[in-house]
């Protein structure tokens, strides 16, 4: 998920996410995409509720497809099965 959308940032989608009142609210993985790199930038990211802070230079791109898949192995996400709105 993006830091810095422009409507709600991450940071609060992740924390709404956190809060939603259903069984895999607390379980699904969420990765924080952000240029910022600072220590503290990464802590708000965890405070928020996210499991992982990935920083988008190209240098760290295979280390963090590493531990997307890493994380997506402990916590499988199961398909939604999703309703047509229409």
């Amino acid at each position: 998920m993006d830091i810095m959308m422009p409507v709600m940032n991450g940071l609060e989608a992740a924390e709404k996410i956190r809060a939603l009142d259903r069984p895999d609210s607390e379980t699904v993985p969420i990765f924080a995409m952000t240029a910022n790199a600072f220590s503290d930038d990464a802590a708000r990211s965890r405070k928020a509720g996210m499991n992982e802070h990935l920083t988008k230079s190209r240098s760290t791109l295979k280390r963090s497809q590493k531990r997307c898949a890493n994380i997506a192995k402990k916590q499988p996400i199961k398909a939604i099965k999703r309703r047509r709105a229409f």
